[in-house]
């Protein structure tokens, strides 16, 4: 697909799921696309990239393996995304590739998901949880830490740390999930013990 094709692709994308699935089966058709996806999201002063943002999660749901191949572009660009439309398919993306990570079927993205993929997306995320940011991607965050830090023993501390502070100025959606992360949390450390 070309860029130029891409872009009239995404313009025709909006809100609605039927529109989203369509994109979604024409990116699964032409894998390449997924870099050039990644392309447009990099552009945040560009409106469509949240289109492309909202198609790259919705192929993902569909067909993870489809980003193993751009992995690098993938973490080279969600410390970069900026606008809060495109923030939340990018988190969701991340809980995607780590839930996969730390999977029973793990054999498949141990191939291609490295260490330094892995510390993008953890630092990543504690700024999507620390910054200014919407409920959507700090849940995601919260969950996509929670499962690093199984891997990772600093993760956990710093997480338990950072729930506990905005917990109380934070929305209801945002202690509820940050309610259970902390009860994992707190049984995973009774574990240890």
């Amino acid at each position: 697909m070309t860029v130029d094709g891409l872009y009239q692709l995404l313009n025709y994308v909006d809100a609605t799921l039927a529109k989203r699935e369509e994109a979604v089966k024409i990116v699964l058709s032409e894998p390449g696309s997924i870099k050039l996806l990644l392309e447009i999201i990099g552009k945040n002063n560009n409106p469509i990239s949240c289109k492309a943002s909202w198609v790259l999660e919705f192929t993902a749901r569909k067909e993870l393996a489809i980003m193993y191949p751009y992995l690098d572009d993938f973490t080279n660009v969600i410390d970069k995304v900026i606008l809060e439309s495109s923030i939340r398919p990018m988190a969701k993306i991340c809980e995607l590739l780590i839930d996969d990570h730390f999977s029973a079927n793990k054999d498949k993205s141990h191939k291609h998901i490295k260490n330094n993929h892995l510390e993008l997306i953890t630092s990543t995320c504690f700024d999507w949880l620390i910054g200014n940011h919407k409920v959507a991607p700090k849940a995601y965050a919260m969950t996509t830490l929670f499962l690093l830090g199984t891997e990772y023993d600093w993760i956990h501390p710093e997480l338990k740390m950072v729930l506990e502070q905005n917990y109380v100025k934070s929305s209801a959606a945002y202690q509820a999930r940050a309610k259970r992360v902390l009860k994992k949390l707190q049984r995973k450390k009774g574990k240890r013990t």
